[in-house]
């Protein structure tokens, strides 16, 4: 796995995602529906953010270890262990997600893996001063970047619903 630099990003892509994005799609699929999941950032009539316990989707564990890996590689970035939270972004066909950051409490790093993207189902948009990055994601493919960076996802034009997941990454808790 390389990372390669656009913009103010770092991207890369998951070697197993092939064999392992149906997986993931199958476990979400089982859990979408469940009320007992937390659901959280209700805007334009959808939840942004479905949080999905890891025992649900065991297969995710691989893509978060080699998000990790791949955040100890960023240039001038420290080689250390991270902690990390993730959740699923379900966008059906019309969805866009808004303009946010993830500049809360002590994250290091935010991500993105794409699992199910329908061509033309929204690009993701970073901005730092001024400057917008486009990324028009690949299923497979993983964003890094800084927390503090405003982002959104341009509207699914798409008939088909879109799957990701995003990821802070932080520290390692103490103790």
């Amino acid at each position: 796995m390389t990372l390669r630099p656009v913009g103010c990003l770092q991207v890369g892509h998951f070697d197993a995602a092939q064999r392992l994005n149906p997986v993931i799609k199958a476990a979400w699929r089982l859990c979408a529906g469940d009320e007992s999941i937390r659901r959280s950032h209700f805007f334009a009539g959808r939840f942004e953010n479905v949080y999905v316990p890891l025992d649900r989707v065991p297969d995710l564990r691989t893509v978060i270890t080699a998000i990790h890996v791949a955040a100890r590689e960023i240039p001038g970035g420290e080689p250390q262990a991270f902690r990390s939270g993730f959740w699923f972004n379900e966008m059906q066909p019309g969805q866009r997600t808004l303009p946010h950051n993830h500049e809360e409490d002590d994250e290091l790093l935010s991500a993105v893996y794409y699992v199910d993207v329908p061509p033309d189902s929204g690009d993701l948009l970073v901005c730092e001063e001024g400057a917008v990055t486009r990324i028009t994601p690949e299923a497979g493919m993983f964003v890094l970047f800084s927390p503090h960076l405003d982002h959104e996802v341009t509207r699914n034009n798409s008939n088909q619903t879109r799957l990701s997941v995003a990821f802070n990454l932080g520290p390692p808790a103490p103790g």
